[in-house]
Parts: structure tokens; sequence; C-alpha cells
């Protein structure tokens, strides 16, 4: 196995362990070489290098009080059936975890049931693939009952997949009704269903939720408040930018899924208009398909938005890489790259040296207007100010300004206005009317016009 190369970075993605040392593991970075035929392989498909995603998989172990006592590649020509990588490989980590004492071995990469068993057999030792990881992960982060509701759903799916006889207990039979009994049914077969009945009952609380979600969308809908989604890699700085712009104290840690729940926190804008800032769960290349669907009520407040902030941490390496993953996912979604909700933030320009900061943000003004990213610092603030006049902005397009005429002891009138539109100014006029003007999305708008004397538009 090649050792892990020493990486500057490795710090920010192995943060200090936040509780007591779960175990000591090693963490094994299997690598497909590509093909010489030419066929597709992770290796080829993949824009990000072997030393990175290593280093990624070091920081999920991290996240949760693993002890990393050994990381390294292996480079694999091809994928074994039995055990995922050779024979060779498998007896040099029975060594390694023998004499390291290693309790876990993490495998960056899906390992089926079969996989799993044959190599805890080899290793003896508990053996975890990335999506068992990340399903640990959140479960230790879920903190609300959506929550927690939501990573048991994704974890039931996923251990409903291991069922594979792979304990000898599961090979047992219950006695059926009567005197002498049937076969009746394994174990496989009740601890199959006893799954599929919490499967269900989860489902129907989470069911309940996502109604309940849709109305408070629509209780708030009723007041002009738009809703401003933050997305982005896991560690790409979104909860610190919350706070920064909420003065809010959610957890911003440096570390990969620091927060799990979301949450939403009213901002106002310079120019007066007041938003709601969601702050939404970290993505991360390869999420689990079972973790999108169970996360899907959550995350449609991205889909609802009215603006979208892409934030993307531009002083690690593969920045790019991850800003593929996150449209993998928001495709997933129903949301396109070009989607024109969405305004990129290029974030913790402070990591950048001088020479670096430079070239970002001639990259940035090089970029068509209308797609233009914005450069900021959420730890220092800086851009903040820009970032917040590209939300007002965006948030303009489509609406119509009217300037309206009111008598001044029309209280109920103006209160009306600010439930149903945004109001940017009102002046007692020469006249002795008071003139405001609002804006409106089209269908509001046209709600003003009938009930108010538009002056101008």
């Amino acid at each position: 196995m090649e050792p892990r190369r020493r990486d500057q970075r490795a710090d920010r993605l192995s943060p200090t362990t936040t509780g007591e040392e779960t175990g000591r593991a090693i963490v094994i970075e299997p690598w497909l070489k590509a093909s010489p035929r030419g066929d597709t392989s992770r290796a080829a498909a993949d824009v990000r290098t072997p030393e990175a995603r290593l280093a990624e998989a070091v920081g999920l172990a991290h996240a949760i009080d693993l002890n990393v006592v050994e990381a390294g590649l292996v480079t694999l020509n091809e994928i074994r059936p039995a055990t995922y990588i050779g024979k060779g490989k498998v007896d040099e980590i029975a060594g390694l975890v023998k004499s390291l004492e290693a309790s876990v071995v993490v495998m960056d990469c899906p390992v089926s049931p079969v996989q799993q068993r044959n190599l805890e057999k080899a290793w003896n030792t508990k053996v975890i693939d990335r999506t068992g990881l990340i399903l640990e992960i959140f479960g230790r982060r879920a903190r609300t009952k959506e929550g927690s509701l939501q990573v048991e759903l994704a974890h039931l799916s996923y251990q409903k997949t291991r069922l594979v006889r792979a304990w000898t207990h599961l090979e047992r039979q219950r006695g059926g009704f009567g005197f002498l009994g049937g076969p009746g049914e394994t174990q496989i077969e009740a601890d199959r269903r006893m799954l599929d009945e919490r499967i269900s009952r989860i489902e129907q609380e989470l069911e309940k939720v996502k109604r309940t979600r849709t109305l408070h969308r629509e209780s708030r809908k009723r007041v002009p408040y738009p809703i401003v989604a933050l997305v982005g890699y896991t560690n790409a700085g979104k909860s610190t930018l919350f706070n920064r712009m909420t003065q809010a104290t959610v957890l911003s840690a440096d570390m990969l899924f620091a927060t799990l729940d979301p949450t939403l926190r009213a901002v106002d804008l310079p120019h007066g208009n007041r938003v709601i800032l969601s702050d939404t769960v970290g993505f991360i290349s390869d999420l689990p398909t079972m973790l999108v669907a169970a996360f899907r009520a959550t995350l449609e407040e991205v889909i609802e938005a009215d603006v979208i902030l892409h934030v993307r941490d531009m002083s690690h390496e593969d920045a790019a890489a991850q800003s593929l993953d996150v449209a993998k996912v928001l495709e997933e979604l129903g949301i396109a790259p070009n989607d024109p909700r969405m305004i990129e933030v290029w974030n913790k320009v402070d990591r950048l040296d001088a020479e670096g900061r430079d070239r970002l943000i001639n990259l940035a003004e090089r970029q068509p207007p209308d797609r233009q990213p914005i450069v900021v610092s959420a730890v220092t603030g800086e851009g903040i100010d820009h970032l917040t006049d590209a939300i007002e902005a965006r948030l303009g397009e489509g609406r119509q300004t009217l300037s309206l005429s009111l008598d001044p002891a029309d209280g109920a009138g103006l209160s009306w206005l600010y439930r149903h539109s945004e109001v940017l100014s009102k002046d007692m006029g020469e006249d002795g009317r008071l003139a405001v003007t609002v804006r409106a999305d089209p269908k509001n708008a046209e709600m003003v016009r009938r009930r108010y004397a538009v002056t101008a538009a």
C-alpha cells in the first residue's frame, strides 16, 4: 500500500477531534487505473487526484473522531468480485491491522455486502465503505427530529442491502403455526420485514414533515420575503457565511459536515429588502443516492428559493471538481447549472496569497456580467457588501417597480402594501398625499394596480 503523502491542507481536512477517540482506523483509497482498451472507469472519469480523494476520506474519518493510524493508496488493474482489491493487498493490510491494532478499516469506495463480509473475515475487524462512513457522520450531526428521521431512513435503506446472510444467525428459522409447525420464516426474512415496517413508518412521519414544510412555505409566500438558499460542497464555508450575514451562531467548524440540519434566518439587506437566508446540508462527491432521497424534503427549500448562492472554497486544490459534484446533486433536484437564480460565491479568498488573490479576482471579472461570481471571505467579511448588492440586483430582476399615491389616513392600505409587496420608499407629497414606491412580482403587481392609483411605472 502506497503511503499517504503529506499535504499542507491535511489539517484543514482532518481537524482536531471534538470528542473521545472512537477507534483506531486504517483508511484505504482504492484507485482503479484507466483500462488500455478505453473502458470508462472511475479513474478516467474522475477529475480529482487519488491523493486528494485520500485526504478527503481521512477528513471524513476524523469527522467521527476516528484515530487514523495509517492511510494509503491501493492501485488496482481491476476490481475483484470477492474482495474488491487483490489477495496480496488483502494479506498486506491484514498485517497492518494486526500490528497497528486497528479496530476499523475504511474503504473509500462502494463495497458490496459480500466483499464487506470477506474483508472482515480476512482482517478480523470491522470494515465500512464510503456510504457507511457518510451515514455515520450524518447520524452524529443530526439534531432535530426531522434530521434524525431522514438519517435513519437512509441508514435503514442501506442496511437492507446488507442482509445477505452475512451472519450465521440469519440462517435460523422460526417455527410456523400448528402443533408440528412448518419451516416458518428465516431470520433474514424476519429482519427484512422489520426493516420494511420501520421504513414505512419513517416515510409516513417524513410525509407529515413535508406537509408541514409546505404549509410554512405557503405562509412565507403570503409575506413578501424572498428565500435565499446557500448550497455548496461540505466545508466550503456556508455556515460561516450564514453567520456573517445573519449575526447568528450556527455551528461552523473547519471539518466536513459540521452542520446538517437546515437553519433559516431573516436578513435585512442594505436597501431595505428583507430576505430569508437558508443554510443547507453540504454536498460531497459520491453522495449516497439514499441520502439525496431522504433529504429531499429539506432540500426543497433550495428548489423553491428565489436566489441560490453556490458557495465554493476557492483555496482548495479541487475547487473545480467540487463544483461539478454540487452541480450533479442540484441536477438531481431539477436545478440546472445555468439556472438564472444561481450566484456563485467564491469564498475563502483570505487563504490565498497576494498573487493568488489577484489572479482569482481577474478571473471573476472576466466572466459574463450575468454569471459573474462574487469573491468574498466569510471570515474577514471581505466582499460581503458586493454579495448583498448582487442578491438585491438578482431579486429585482423580473419584478416591477410602481409609484403610488395614497391617502395618509389609509393605514390599512399601507399595511396591505407591506404584506404583498416590497415598499422601497414613502414620502409626503406637496399635494398632501403619500407618495409610495413599491416593487413586486408580476402577480402582486397586478393586484397593486387594481387596488391603487398608479402614478408611474
